[in-house]
């Protein structure tokens, strides 16, 4: 019970946001989220510490860190150590606006105890450009010294963030760029793009003027929500002063900017993008591109793809980035993508149809593969069940050696089940936030079979978190 349980969570912990689904809206999401989260860390709090460590997304995890921060006098000294590590590890790897907004939840919630005084202060020592940070989010800068009684040891930055006008001039050269860009307009474009905005419509600048001239101080988010070129892997060097922050899901959010763009255009554009697309796959596939043998991928292109007005073809966008990365860890020319719709290409799919996900899993078994992948929200409606059943019989009476494995990764929790919706008991069902997480969500998916207990998943969670936190 206790390794479903964690399961259960993880699932919806990688798949929910607490944004609006297809089937479910955003209430229903937090209500789901809010009980989840207490009930693990009423009965299994060292697992739900170590979920950190198991790429739950970046909004349950600052939900999991304000829980276990605020309830530090239920823990043992020895837990307190390990939650430490592990908070003090996820938060180098949320991006900073995350982190600030985190801070301002523990300030409202009045969490101020020594733990979480050390924790924030060590992240903002670990920051590598203070003042750079200062500028693009003052407000949670100064909320998060303010709550913890952080005295950073600058002199000139603590001035810029209580009183950012009375000193003339800053030494700092970021800082002098602030303060001259609110009286000079062509100071403006030395700062970072979200800081730059706000300049420009005090000085009354034209839109297009301006993004003409801040091109290059736009981080590669900014310039992929912003429409620009399809960006290449190896041109991204993180840590620099364009991006100050971790890693991010390209490859997701790569596929999310294309099908965002008109079919005429994506039509036009197919090999440049289709090239932009497989770069990052292999990038993202590094040392493990063409190790899985013959893979089938069933994908869910149905109508319910387009998710929902705040997660506009999100579901959809995954599949997409699954399909690429698919088809670099699969054997060179071993890999045979099943689109629900019919369609053979990932370009130029769009969300229609039903989702008759059954005969496209016989379809898929008929291709004799080593490892089938079914990328669906699994609601099997054409007809309803017959992807159960079809699952059913092949374990049953056809495979029951195994000899094909077949996981189903889901990108959207289902509310209502507290849980990401299964195709069949059969197999293992897990949620999927982003296709980068997709290699070690298939390698999780063994606990979800119920074929390995509590002893093998704490093992394993074991591991993960020694991984995550750099120990051998």
């Amino acid at each position: 019970m206790a390794a479903e349980d964690v399961l259960l969570f993880v699932n919806a912990a990688t798949a929910s946001t607490g944004q609006r689904e297809f089937h479910t809206d955003a209430a229903e999401q937090a209500i789901s989220l809010e009980f989840l989260h207490e009930y693990m860390l009423v009965n299994y709090r060292e697992l739900y510490a170590a979920s950190l460590a198991l790429g739950i997304n970046d909004h349950n995890a600052t939900l999991a860190i304000r829980r276990l921060l605020a309830t530090g006098r239920d823990a043992t000294a020895e837990q307190k150590r390990v939650e430490g590590a592990l908070i003090a590890r996820r938060l180098l790897l949320l991006p900073p606006p995350r982190v600030f907004r985190l801070f301002k939840a523990l300030q409202r919630d009045g969490v101020n105890n020594r733990r979480t005084r050390a924790i924030v202060r060590d992240w903002m020592q670990a920051l590598e450009s203070p003042a750079f940070h200062a500028v693009k989010y003052r407000s949670g800068f100064k909320a998060g010294l303010k709550h913890t009684h952080t005295d950073i040891g600058d002199g000139e930055l603590r001035d810029f963030l209580f009183g950012p006008l009375q000193r003339k001039p800053y030494t700092t050269r970021i800082l002098e760029t602030w303060r001259q860009a609110h009286y000079n307009s062509g100071a403006l474009y030395n700062l970072p793009y979200t800081v730059a905005e706000g300049f420009a419509a005090k000085h009354g600048i034209k839109r297009e003027v301006f993004l003409s001239r801040i091109g290059d101080r736009m981080t590669p988010l900014e310039k992929l929500r912003g429409g620009e070129e399809p960006l290449d892997p190896l041109e991204l060097v993180y840590g620099t002063a364009k991006y100050c922050g971790p890693p991010a899901p390209w490859l997701t959010r790569l596929a999310v900017r294309i099908l965002a763009m008109p079919l005429d255009e994506r039509a036009a554009s197919r090999a440049k993008l289709t090239r932009s697309l497989r770069s990052w796959a292999a990038h993202e596939a590094g040392e493990l591109a063409g190790t899985w043998g013959r893979v089938t991928a069933v994908l869910d292109d149905s109508f319910s793809s387009f998710g929902s007005p705040v997660k506009r073809r999100r579901p959809l966008a995954v599949a997409v980035a699954c399909h690429f990365l698919l088809e670099a860890l699969a054997a060179p020319g071993e890999y045979t993508p099943l689109w629900i719709s019919g369609h053979d290409d990932p370009l130029l799919t769009y969300p229609s149809g039903a989702t008759p996900l059954g005969l496209r899993i016989i379809d898929a078994l008929e291709t004799a593969p080593e490892r089938i992948v079914v990328v669906s929200d699994g609601w099997d409606n054409s007809p309803p069940g017959l992807a159960a059943e079809v699952l059913r019989v092949w374990r049953e009476r056809l495979d029951p050696a195994r000899r094909v494995d077949v996981v189903h990764v889901n990108p959207v929790f289902d509310a209502a089940a507290l849980d990401v919706r299964a195709l069949s008991r059969t197999v293992p069902s897990v949620g999927i936030r982003d296709a980068e997480d997709l290699v070690p969500l298939v390698e999780l998916a063994q606990f979800a079979q119920g074929r390995v207990g509590l002893p093998e998943l704490m093992r394993y969670l074991d591991g993960r978190v020694r991984r995550f936190l750099g120990a051998s």
